[in-house]
């Protein structure tokens, strides 16, 4: 278990060069764009244009902030994403063109290489304490706003904004988690 902090998050290029991407975590840590198995990553998007294209990989993408933008997937109806929207799963290798809404919108992206890794993402939202079950070998907890404590086990700790936990090789398990926060929880697993 390990916890990132929102100050050493890598920032990199997008692959397009269209803007920038905050790395969260990355498996093989140290991966590049080309070759990780697994990549959480948050982008602010500031002008309409075409995603990056990605072979071999699945993504599932939130809103975090800004008023949306709809995404015009290749063979999928338009689809509306904002900060309420449920996140929108979708393949990363064909041509996807966002068109903002009003301004800039900051996203949460996690990718999966597609032969033998799934994803999961949703948001949780803590008002007090909550137990937050853990049904995949590996977990990320985003803190986006607001801050929380934790307990896993024997092990405990606090997040604030921008931080995520990380808990990898582990069996099913829960996250006792107490404060006033808005969080995504990633799940990762071979099938």
């Amino acid at each position: 278990m390990r916890i990132l902090r929102a100050a050493d998050h890598k920032r990199m290029p997008w692959k397009n060069g269209g803007g920038e991407t905050v790395e969260i975590a990355v498996s093989p840590e140290e991966a590049s764009l080309a070759g990780f198995d697994w990549r959480v990553s948050m982008a602010t998007v500031a002008a309409d244009g075409p995603f990056s294209i990605f072979p071999g990989i699945d993504r599932t993408l939130a809103i975090l902030d800004g008023n949306g933008m709809v995404l015009d997937i290749e063979g999928m109806a338009p689809a509306l994403l904002t900060v309420a929207s449920d996140p929108l799963a979708f393949p990363a290798d064909i041509p996807v063109t966002a068109k903002l809404q009003d301004g800039a919108i900051t996203d949460l992206n996690v990718m999966t290489r597609r032969d033998g890794i799934d994803h999961g993402l949703v948001r949780i939202e803590i008002a007090g304490g909550k137990t937050v079950p853990l049904m995949s070998p590996t977990c990320l907890l985003l803190c986006h706003r607001g801050t929380l404590s934790f307990r896993h086990g024997d092990e405990t700790g606090a997040l604030a904004t921008g931080d995520a936990l990380l808990i990898e090789n582990q069996a099913e398990s829960s996250l006792e988690i107490d404060g006033d926060a808005k969080c995504y929880l990633v799940s990762i697993a071979t099938p």
